[in-house]
């Protein structure tokens, strides 16, 4: 149970550096069978020969890796589930490989169709047994169960977390968090914009006060001198006469 939560939490890229492979490929035997069969497909006299049924088998086995990589919620699966699909692709191919020789492209055309059958019939299989998996009454019982990532069987057969699509608890609270952070931040500027603002408007409100202040007494002070001129000119014209 702990090394198959261990490679659930396993990233991608780390799991492809340590030869992580996909639900088919598991077992040895597999490849090896794929390989013979695709073998019996091309007769040895066919130019580029080798370099076809390379080709053929890499698309072959890179199909179960894409689609069990693609999805983490697409990566366990019942040992049965992984024996019928291995076993229904074996049997297309031994079937083709009783049919007459067409050529290369009629070839190609019949294993494209052969892969898209196969990854419909894989992808099928895998989102069930997700759902059963994950669900709140599951009663799976169907055997051991395979992590196509790391080729480890366990006993295990209902998951919950984030291999069901379940969040993370602690993601969800660091979330939050940061959240909370964020809304702090803005409201001390905003608050701090609003204060800056106040400032602005009541220093300029004094400045008004101080030069209107100004204005009064200076007005004041030149009525006064104009005042004390006047007198001062009608005593002068007095004091002639």
């Amino acid at each position: 149970m702990g090394d198959l939560w261990l490679f659930l939490l396993l990233p991608l890229p780390l799991a492809a550096f340590l030869g992580v492979k996909g639900c088919l490929e598991c077992d040895p035997r597999f490849i090896k069978d794929i390989k013979s069969l695709l073998a019996k497909l091309v007769p040895s006299e066919v130019p580029g020969r080798t370099e076809l049924l390379d080709r053929q088998i890499k698309a072959m086995t890179n199909l179960s890796f894409r689609v069990s990589h693609g999805n983490k919620m697409l990566r366990v699966l019942a040992v049965q589930r992984v024996v019928y699909l291995r076993t229904w692709l074996k049997n297309e191919l031994y079937k083709m490989s009783n049919k007459t020789w067409k050529g290369v492209f009629i070839l190609q055309g019949k294993l494209l169709d052969v892969r898209q059958n196969l990854e419909s019939k894989l992808k099928e299989v895998l989102k069930h047994f997700s759902e059963a998996a994950c669900s709140e009454d599951c009663v799976l019982n169907e055997g051991p169960i395979l992590d196509c990532w790391s080729c480890h069987q366990s006993t295990t057969h209902c998951f919950k977390g984030e291999y069901c699509g379940e969040e993370d608890s602690r993601k969800h609270e660091n979330r939050e968090i940061g959240l909370f952070l964020i809304l702090i931040t803005e409201a001390v500027i905003l608050g701090s914009a609003l204060l800056l603002l106040h400032v602005c408007v009541t220093h300029q409100r004094k400045m008004k006060a101080i030069r209107k202040s100004l204005e009064n007494y200076v007005e004041k002070k030149l009525e006064e001198l104009m005042g004390r001129t006047d007198k001062k000119n009608k005593q002068d014209f007095g004091i002639r006469k």
